[in-house]
């Protein structure tokens, strides 16, 4: 892994939050509530793990290496969510996750 870069840390995070909530905000509207209360421990993870791979791509980051930092920034939010505070999950994950892709060795642009 390269060094730090934080640029890549606040385009990760920012990218991350967007992609997190445009497709929360699309799922709320097409889907009920109870698919949530039945199927939300996986579509979460799911939606998280997407979002995570367009921000890869986006970024022109190593998916693999950028989706094992997205499930092991998942960790600490899965811990929040059982607490009841989902959204401080939520925002910690964002963080943790751009903190991670900060540290991959980026790809150059097309040219």
């Amino acid at each position: 892994m390269g060094g730090v870069s934080k640029g890549t840390f606040w385009r990760a995070a920012a990218l991350q939050a967007l992609a997190v909530a445009l497709l929360s905000i699309l799922l709320a509207v097409l889907l009920s509530h109870h698919f949530f209360e039945s199927w939300g421990w996986l579509a979460g993870p799911a939606a998280w793990l997407a979002c995570a791979a367009l921000t890869a791509r986006i970024l022109r980051l190593p998916l693999a290496p950028a989706l094992l930092g997205a499930a092991l920034a998942g960790i600490p939010s899965a811990l929040a969510v059982v607490l009841g505070v989902h959204w401080l999950g939520a925002a910690l994950a964002v963080l943790l996750f751009a903190a991670w892709c900060a540290r991959l060795p980026g790809q150059p642009a097309a040219g």
